[in-house]
């Protein structure tokens, strides 16, 4: 591991760094030369899919499609190291509870089904059959089958979490809380508001044909690096590229691509950003509404001038209703309170409104810094506001891309994995395969959290992920799983969730992207759906890390079988022992999937058609939507003269909850991650130094205390009113109330905090 120290980081993003760090990635885990032969065939139309991000591969595809992070993804779980029973065995639950997250996933792959030892405080083998019986008694002795929860990670692929909702549903719940809850569940809500559809409407060649780009609250050279390729070549034939975001990201300053022979040899980069903007925590929604303040004024200018509108005045006339209420709103908002709430000058949302009015093509991009907000479904509509003045949606080089996280999270959603399913998608469902699905809406992640904290919830199922680290105020969570009868995890390594557990707990290990998937039929490839409503086919070449383990399908009709039997009549083995069969399940369920298995062998895959592309608005209106967005705050207002505004946020060693080191070099942090990074005026406001340790205290408005202790001061430049610090460490300091009331995200990128001087020593 690196030393623990602060130290400028003046390169470029990628670049040598990033070879760098991937060739250490690699010998880290054991791996330098089968990993490089792996990571060969990753995204390319015979191999795999990354398990990182969910950046679209472009069509003709070179001999080395990934990025450094996804470099990283590939190294942690083709790891050498293995986390056998014998070690579990050495390490008790207690013990390993203070190991830090990264000592616990380097103890390597997962070997064989485990089973909690109370007495021993350790987990122990147990064979695969008796796992599955055992769970399926514990969920049958269920008084309700409400009172399960089926958790699924985003890197599920679409046949497992088909199947993974067709359980769920068919033993009678629709309780699905999954990590698109926690991260772009706003997008899913407040897209179908204004557009009629809860996705993207762009495609990986639109970035080829825009005029500007817009980017809103996202960091792309650590969360979707391979984006970096798109903003690249638009940089370079000429291409606007203005970014809002309260941190300087590295990435979106200027970038060096590891695949230019050019820009490697002679050490220069790319300028990627022609105008960087750094909004206040939670001042986009100011920022968006100043920006197209300035558009209106600018176009009223020009017809009181008798000359041509600037707005797409046919396209609003024809396509969308409220214009005239959004127009109203915003002129009556005045230039100072905009400036306050933003952080941004006049002059800067201006220039920003003349870049825009200018493009003749736009693509408005957004990350979790739009979403995670207390109003993050308004916020979404705010945005998809100032694409449709100028009729940015529906048209080539033009659209709005928010940027997915997990390689196959909008997949899930896709194939069923929600807490609010539809009257046809569950008629379907039924005379698919047989059984009356439950009706009732389930609970989302905050709900599913709720429910175990007051023992409506008594077993945990999860499909991936890391949930006892991911979610919002960590602490209260944590108690809360702890008081369940079962917790189940299918997993590829050991985390922390796998150590807040039940009274009975289970970790099945299942087989992980790069490795080859053997069933009755012969290998097979799972699906995948990207951030652009691409689905292509994955199958993965490796050896597996174990002879236990087993797909996550076969895992999952496994405890199906043990837990229904055969009521419903649903065939298990047959859909597992060929995929193919499960995808034709899923055609007969969305009709969308028309023609799926052909598809999927054509290189690339296919494209699930988005209507709001093609000008198609399923909204109940048949119109795209305006949306007035009442004042500016897109989080309760706090006049505490001591608050700070906490935005959380990955380090570029990060993805989700997995770290592949305690570095973030970026931001140069090395061999450390207790660390808050604040102004120096806001430092010298509070009497802090460089180095110092402090304790960060949540605003709470329910008399709880949130409080971590630890934090390092970094000096680094934000906008005043605010600070940073890592996900998940920051986590406890998010409450759980603290949540879009729309789409119950969490608002993990705004906590109200205070910060206190620990004493000396401490």
């Amino acid at each position: 591991m690196s030393k623990s120290r602060i130290r400028p980081y003046n390169s470029p993003a990628g670049g040598w760094g990033a070879l760098e760090a991937t060739g250490k990635a690699l010998v880290e885990q054991g791996i330098p030369a089968s990993g490089a032969a792996t990571l060969l065939r990753m995204n390319q139309p015979q191999g795999f899919d990354c398990p990182g991000c969910a950046w679209p591969d472009p069509k003709h595809t070179s001999s080395f499609e990934f990025c450094e992070n996804g470099a990283k993804a590939v190294a942690w779980e083709a790891t050498a190291k293995r986390c056998t029973p014998e070690l579990l065995a050495k390490h008790t639950v207690a013990e390993l509870e203070g190991w830090n997250d990264y000592d616990l996933e380097m103890l390597g792959r997962l070997t064989h089904p485990m089973r909690y030892d109370p007495a021993s405080d350790t987990y122990r083998p147990v064979s695969w059959d008796e796992a599955f019986s055992e769970i399926g008694q514990i969920l049958r002795d269920l008084s309700s089958a409400d009172q399960a929860e089926f958790y699924t990670s985003g890197r599920a692929s679409n046949e497992a979490a088909f199947l993974f909702q067709v359980f769920a549903r068919a033993f009678g719940t629709n309780n699905f809380p999954d990590c698109s809850n926690m991260c772009h569940e706003a997008t899913s809500v407040g897209l179908p508001q204004s557009l009629g559809v809860g996705k993207g409407t762009v495609l990986l060649e639109d970035f080829d044909k825009a005029d500007a780009i817009l980017i809103f609250g996202q960091n792309p050279g650590t969360n979707s690096p391979r984006m970096m390729t798109s903003l690249r070549d638009a940089s370079r034939r000429g291409a606007a590229i203005l970014s809002f975001n309260p941190f300087r990201e590295r990435a979106l300053e200027r970038f060096q691509a590891p695949q230019n022979p050019i820009e490697m040899a002679s050490l220069t980069s790319t300028p990627i950003s022609s105008r960087f903007f750094q909004v206040r925590v939670g001042g986009d929604a100011a920022a968006l509404k100043g920006i197209m303040k300035a558009c209106i004024e600018m176009d009223d200018a020009a017809v009181a001038e008798d000359e041509a509108r600037l707005l797409d005045i046919n396209f609003i006339v024809g396509h969308t209703n409220g214009y005239e209420a959004l127009a109203a709103d915003l002129r009556a908002t005045p230039w100072p309170a905009i400036e306050r709430a933003s952080g941004l000058s006049r002059v800067d949302l201006e220039c920003a409104a003349r870049t825009y009015l200018q493009a003749e093509s736009a693509i408005l991009v957004f990350g979790m810094g739009l979403t995670q907000h207390h109003r993050g479904t308004e916020n979404v509509r705010l945005l998809t506001n100032l694409a449709l003045l100028r009729g940015n949606v529906g048209r080539p080089g033009a659209g709005i891309c928010p940027v997915r996280g997990h390689s196959n999270v909008q997949g899930n959603r896709t194939v069923g994995i929600t807490e609010k399913p539809t009257t046809e998608f569950l008629n379907r469902l039924r005379d698919t395969f047989g059984f009356e699905p439950p009706r009732d809406h389930g609970h989302d992640v905050v709900r599913a959290i709720e429910a175990m904290q007051s023992r409506k919830a008594r077993a945990f199922l999860a499909l991936g992920g890391n949930f006892a680290a991911a979610t919002p105020d960590t602490n209260a969570t944590r108690r809360a799983m702890r008081d369940l009868d079962l917790t189940v995890a299918i997993s590829t390594k050991l985390n922390r969730g796998h150590l807040v557990h039940g009274r009975h707990a289970f970790i099945l290990p299942c087989l992980a992207r790069t490795e080859v998937d053997q069933q009755e039929t012969g290998p097979q490839s799972i699906t995948v759906e990207d951030s652009m409503s691409m689905v292509h086919a994955s199958a993965g070449r490796n050896r597996p890390a174990s002879e236990h383990l087993r797909s996550e399908t076969a895992i999952v009709a496994g405890i199906a079988r043990a837990t229904l039997g055969s009521n419903p009549d649903i065939p298990w083995e047959h859909l597992t022992a060929d995929y193919d069969r499960i995808r034709d399940a899923i055609e007969a369920v969305f009709p969308i999937f028309q023609g799926y298995n052909a598809r999927i062998r054509v290189p690339g895959g296919f494209h699930l058609t988005s209507l709001a592309r093609e000008r198609v608005w399923a909204t109940p209106s048949g119109k795209a939507e305006f949306a007035v967005f009442e004042g500016l705050d897109e989080d309760p207002h706090q006049d505490d003269p001591e608050a700070l505004w906490l935005t959380t946020m990955r380090s570029h060693d990060q993805y989700n909850t997995t770290l592949y080191s305690l570095s973030d070099r970026y931001r140069g942090v090395f061999g450390q991650r207790m660390v808050v990074f604040i102004n120096q005026a806001e430092m010298d406001r509070r009497g802090l130094h460089a180095g110092d340790h402090v304790t960060l205290e949540t605003i709470s408005t329910d008399g709880v205390e949130r409080a971590v202790e630890g934090f390092k001061v970094v000096p680094y430049s934000l906008p005043n009113g605010c600070c940073g610090a890592y996900y998940p460490e920051a986590n406890p300091l998010v409450p759980l109330y603290a949540r879009d009331p729309q789409s119950g995200t969490p608002s993990y990128k705004a906590v109200p905090i205070r910060i206190r001087r620990m004493a000396q020593g401490g």
